[in-house]
């Protein structure tokens, strides 16, 4: 989605041939016209750049940050881990980012329209992250749950975490504050999240039946979500303003706080204390990588990735008790959560409506009448998949689906979007950012983009193959083999859709797939032409000739 500007002219010295800034917004005006044919309406655009800017922000810094990056960073080597870290973020992160939004910007589309205008060919990767957005949207509100579940219990005469002397503690092995080394002991807020909030059962083998105070409170969770997107971008730009700058006044706080805490000092140089021989391993710059892929969100959302799933709901609250006006930051701290997850359940939502207005707009609005109510569809859809998240063993459900969706599909999908846009047509986005900035990348994107993001992505996805292990949860149980089956299917529903859209475009369009591959050359050449030509689109290509596989989706039969 576009955030509203206008492109800038093109220098007229560069070329007799440039195409003036008339011509230039012709070619966007088309655009905009066939977006609107498809959707039935204008397509829907920022107010300030600062919402968009606020968004993407607030889309970023979710939940995984709070629990996933300090946890990365004690077991990969402290402070040391921060250079590779970094290392990362400039030669993947940051690139990968600028090319996801200079697609967005540019075509004015959802990712499944977007990347197949950029690669028919690889189509289904805009599906299937349409499709795993969705997915993660669907348990990553029943995390919006919990947090609403501890708010409300924040504001009683006591911090019902804090002691143990409570109907659901098991008062032989229930500790109050840290167990420590004592294998055998349970911290009151782990038996809190186990045997109050989760009510979990042994296994996902036994449901254990729906937990109805989760289900109201998974109900209130998508009520908020709809309410703040209903509108489009004019109801979610407005919300983000509070949402996305909430939680760093919050963060500032409590650091505030807790450096004057006795031990903050000795706590903060043991956790950042950096461990140099841990550089060494390929196991930390693979984490490094990873986690930017989770702190961004490139390639689907906002991966959640449960390393440990203990920090925010146990460790947190555990720590929270032991503070001064423990009644005040807990529930503050957990209103921040929320502000965290909202922002982040925003984009996955708005991810299936926009997928669905690109694609069906017409035929939808006929049934819906407004787009109000289609998202209010979306939003029940996703409430009654959330609902096998709140059973007894609901957390069970939860932690395979997180492992096979967010762990075992999100890599596969990176992969191929960068397999889609970087090494297929990496000129291509330069020609887009030229035609939107005035001046093509610099060396450090087209490098970038050309050899080292994909290079890192296939050694992370090598990586992860190597390593993988099935599904677990906490450090005894182990899931069954038909829960196992379930998990990969669960994988293959969104990454099933790149090989059906690539099979989809070469059924429709004639000629054999080396007539396709041989035709990379010329693609680039043409590809050249338009960029001495500074075209904003491709130049045209017959309706029936075999090269428009790659450039148009939706061309005609070939010769």
């Amino acid at each position: 989605m576009g955030i509203g500007t206008d492109t800038k002219p093109l220098p007229s010295e560069s070329s007799k041939l440039a195409v003036d800034r008339k011509e230039e917004d012709g070619v966007v005006e088309i655009m905009k016209l066939e977006d609107e044919e498809a959707t039935g309406q204008q397509r829907e655009t920022w107010t300030r750049r600062l919402e968009f800017v606020l968004a993407s922000v607030g889309y970023a810094v979710g939940l995984g940050n709070v629990w996933r990056f300090p946890y990365l960073c004690y077991r990969s080597g402290g402070g040391a881990f921060l250079i590779p870290y970094i290392i990362m973020l400039f030669l993947c992160g940051i690139p990968l980012l600028f090319m996801e939004y200079a697609i967005g910007q540019y075509t004015r589309l959802g990712p499944v329209h977007g990347l197949a205008k950029i690669c028919p060919l690889l189509k289904g990767v805009g599906l299937a992250t349409v499709v795993i957005s969705f997915v993660l949207a669907t348990y990553y509100n029943v995390l919006m749950t919990w947090a609403l579940y501890y708010f409300f219990n924040s504001f009683g005469s006591a911090l019902p975490w804090q002691s143990c002397n409570n109907t659901w503690n098991v008062v032989s092995n229930c500790s109050t504050g840290f167990p420590g080394n004592a294998t055998h002991l349970q911290s009151a807020s782990q038996q809190f999240f186990d045997r109050k909030l989760l009510e979990m059962t042994s296994g996902i083998e036994e449901a254990g039946g729906v937990r109805w105070e989760l289900f109201g409170l998974l109900a209130l969770a998508w009520l908020i979500i709809y309410f703040c997107i209903f509108k489009g971008v004019k109801s979610t730009g407005k919300v983000v303003y509070f949402t996305a700058t909430f939680p760093y006044f919050m963060l500032f706080a409590l650091l505030i706080n807790n450096v004057q805490l006795p031990g903050a000092k000795d706590g903060i140089l043991y956790f950042l204390m950096p461990n140099w021989s841990k550089l060494l391993e390929v196991q930390v710059w693979v984490n490094a990588a990873a986690q930017i892929f989770n702190s961004i969100g490139i390639a689907f959302g906002s991966m959640i990735s449960m390393a440990s799933p203990g920090l925010v709901f146990v460790v947190y609250p555990e720590a929270f008790s032991t503070m001064p006006v423990s009644r005040l930051w807990a529930p503050l701290f957990f209103f921040m959560l929320l502000c965290l997850g909202l922002d982040s359940e925003f984009a996955m939502v708005e991810v299936a409506v926009t997928c669905i207005m690109d694609g069906f707009g017409v035929k939808v609005l006929r049934v819906f009448k407004r787009k109000e109510l289609l998202v209010l569809a979306v939003c029940s859809v996703g409430f009654l998949l959330g609902i096998p998240h709140i059973t007894r063993g609901g957390i069970y459900v939860f932690q395979l689906m997180d492992h096979y969706t967010a762990v075992v599909s999100l890599m596969f999908l990176a992969f191929f979007e960068v397999l889609a846009v970087t090494l297929i047509f990496v000129k291509r986005i330069c020609v887009m950012v030229e035609n939107m900035l005035g001046k093509r990348p610099n060396l450090y994107f087209r490098v970038c983009w050309q050899f080292l993001s994909p290079i890192l992505v296939v050694v992370i996805l090598i990586s992860s193959i190597i390593q993988y292990t099935p599904a677990r949860y906490g450090k005894s149980y182990t899931y069954p083999l038909w829960a196992e089956v379930l998990g990969w299917f669960i994988s293959l529903v969104s990454i099933i859709w790149i090989p059906l859209g690539a099979a989809h475009e070469i059924w429709r369009n004639k000629g054999s797939l080396s007539q396709v591959c041989r035709c990379t050359h010329r693609v680039f050449v043409q590809m050249c032409l338009c960029v001495f030509l500074h075209s904003s689109v491709l130049l045209p290509l017959p309706k029936n000739h075999f090269m428009a596989f790659f450039f148009e989706a939706g061309s005609g039969p070939a010769n």
